[in-house]
């Protein structure tokens, strides 16, 4: 398959710009067995579970990774932190108009924050706050929420807790785990109340989670690294959740890629490390059964990802479904809930 049999036609007004209010009234889209498909709120979705089934969540947090300011010499910069290094020293994307050379500084924030530009990565420079805070407080202080390219407003304040998963832990992730936004404090409770047990995994989301393939030709594709956790506690959740005849369900893509990851020798066993698996339709799935997730960009390794999943046909036919139903897309928008496409004929 090739890049261009990922394609489909989104009119704009479907890009969501705004999280929904609250955020369990998101609609949800249930795409079932022999194409059937189901259309639903995010408050449906504890009916979608079976008892003995494990939900698992990424509990990455996003940074406010992104600062403006100047170079020295006066040219304008973009910063959006990639990765943090240690406290003062990061890999960031960095926009102006010509790349800084190593030894250049730059001047970030209102505030003026001095950086050191030490040196260049592929894409992203290697950059050093001259300042003795450390850069998440920095950040936290001064930088900006890293919305996705395609949302066309500036960030608000209310973007740090509405582009935020109610359980983020672990700093590091410069875009959301997008299922995920969809959990609010009542929904939560309700799969809590029903006994539906959980986990949780840490992938930092990079900026390249939004880059385009760059070929029509998937082989040419090289995913962009991320970082992994998955501890041994994960495991044996999962492993039980196998002996009680659950399944194991990925709240988000970002999960899938974690746990896939984690069983890369067939076996699931604890990873600590960077990923750059990149699903395509023909992979074998080893350890998740069903999937919560987002509507995708056009032709991205998000949604080669689901097609691999559930079934490139019932997955086009059901982003078809969404765009005539007036869906809402993207990170801020609604959802879609799939089985891997052997369990449906189960």
């Amino acid at each position: 398959m090739r890049a261009s049999d990922f394609d489909y036609a989104l009119p704009d007004a479907l890009i969501a710009e705004q999280p929904a209010q609250p955020r369990s009234s998101s609609r949800l889209l249930e795409s079932g067995r022999a194409g059937a498909i189901c259309d639903r709120r995010m408050r449906d979705f504890p009916q979608l579970l079976h008892k003995n089934d494990l939900l698992v969540f990424n509990d990455t947090r996003v940074i406010p990774a992104r600062l403006l300011g100047r170079k020295d010499s006066g040219g304008r910069v973009e910063v959006l932190v990639e990765r943090l290094l240690d406290e003062h020293r990061v890999l960031a994307h960095v926009r102006s108009s010509k790349p800084p050379r190593p030894g250049t500084r730059l001047i970030l924030a209102d505030v003026g924050l001095p950086v050191d530009v030490l040196g260049r990565a592929d894409d992203l420079f290697e950059l050093s706050f001259a300042t003795a805070e450390p850069v998440l407080d920095l950040l936290d202080r001064h930088g900006h929420v890293p919305l996705p390219p395609y949302i066309k407003r500036p960030d608000s304040r209310a973007d740090r807790d509405d582009y935020q998963t109610l359980y983020a832990k672990h700093p590091g992730a410069v875009a959301a785990p997008t299922a995920g936004l969809h959990f609010d404090v009542e929904l939560l409770g309700q799969l809590d109340a029903l006994g539906i047990r959980t986990t949780c995994v840490t992938l930092h989301v990079g900026a390249g989670t939004f880059q385009p393939l760059r070929s029509d030709d998937l082989a040419d594709h090289v995913m962009h690294a991320e970082y992994v956790q998955v501890d041994g506690q994960v495991c044996a959740d999962v492993e039980q959740a196998r002996a009680r005849g659950g399944r194991v369900v990925a709240v988000g893509t970002t999960v899938v890629r974690s746990l896939e990851t984690a069983a890369g020798d067939g076996e699931l066993k604890p990873f600590h490390g960077d990923t750059r698996l990149f699903i395509t339709p023909g992979y074998r799935f080893r350890v998740v059964d069903a999937l919560l997730t987002n509507f995708h960009l056009p032709q991205s390794t998000l949604l080669m990802l689901v097609c691999a999943f559930a079934g490139y046909q019932p997955v086009m036919a059901a982003y078809r479904h969404a765009v005539e139903r007036q869906y809402r897309f993207y990170s801020y928008g609604d959802a879609m809930f799939v089985e891997h496409e052997e369990r449906q004929t189960e």
